[in-house]
């Protein structure tokens, strides 16, 4: 869908908007079904770095229903995760308008960082972190319990696993808006860091499912790095506004002075 002019009536933005919607849900609609006929491929491909803590066993489903069932739950995730750069990409088209000229320049460049970002999360989680929180969770067990692995949890674990990881790493978007928008001035920031260090840590703690020390204390460091690489983005970015919110508000009575004299 084009963008939609600045100003417009409310019932042709709620048009706009009922049409971006319906827009959003025929894609994700359209992926799902096709996503099913490949569940048995993205199964395989999710549970990939878990399969040591496994012991090499598929997961087991206890009634008929919660195989279909969880293949379409699966299906709608992965149209989630494929569909997202159209959700983003929608979402920000509806917003653009009520955007001045020079803020709609960071469109693209938003855009294209909340894809990377996300996609990079997800890519760390999997790699870096699955495994060896897998392998935490499996210990908790110890002797005196057997462990059944049950498709559908096993395969929502990981799930929010990616997802978590992938919203996590949108820190420096965040961070970028905050100080853009003046909402949190760039000195304030920088002079709270050991807040902000807490409230990371915070959050870690709250995003991984697990709660095991190897998966939030690696998120918490990762969005430690990426909270300073967005700061340090800012710096260089933008300078001008950071100035001018450091710069010493005009005396009003000089001002009266001036305009008396």
């Amino acid at each position: 869908m084009p963008i939609g002019p600045a100003r417009m009536p409310f019932l042709k933005h709620l048009d706009e908007l009922r049409k971006r919607i319906f827009l959003v849900i025929g894609v994700l609609t359209v992926v799902t079904i096709g996503a099913y006929f490949f569940t048995d491929q993205i199964m395989s491909f999710l549970l990939e770095p878990v399969k040591g803590s496994m012991g090499g066993l598929p997961p087991a489903v206890f009634d008929p229903l919660e195989a279909m069932t969880l293949r379409f739950v699966l299906s709608f995730w992965t149209a989630l995760v494929v569909c997202s750069p159209v959700i983003i990409w929608q979402s920000m088209a509806f917003l653009l308008p009520a955007l001045k000229q020079k803020e709609r320049r960071w469109l693209i460049p938003t855009f294209i960082a909340a894809t990377v970002l996300f996609v990079g999360g997800a890519v760390f989680a999997y790699y870096m972190i699955l495994p060896a929180s897998f392998d935490w969770l499996i210990q908790q067990a110890g002797t005196s319990m057997r462990t059944i692995l049950r498709a559908e949890s096993t395969i929502t674990v990981v799930e929010f696993f990616l997802l978590g990881f992938g919203v996590a790493f949108q820190t420096p978007i965040i961070v970028f808006y905050l100080v853009f928008f003046g909402v949190i001035k760039y000195k304030k920031l920088r002079e709270s860091w050991r807040f902000v260090y807490v409230g990371i840590t915070i959050a870690a703690a709250m995003i991984t499912p697990d709660w095991s020390p190897v998966s939030m204390g690696a998120l918490a460091i990762a969005m430690v790095i990426l909270y300073e690489a967005s700061m340090l983005t800012c710096r260089v970015v933008l300078a001008r506004k950071i100035k001018a919110q450091n710069a010493p508000p005009e005396d009003d009575s000089l001002a009266v002075d001036a305009v008396q004299a």
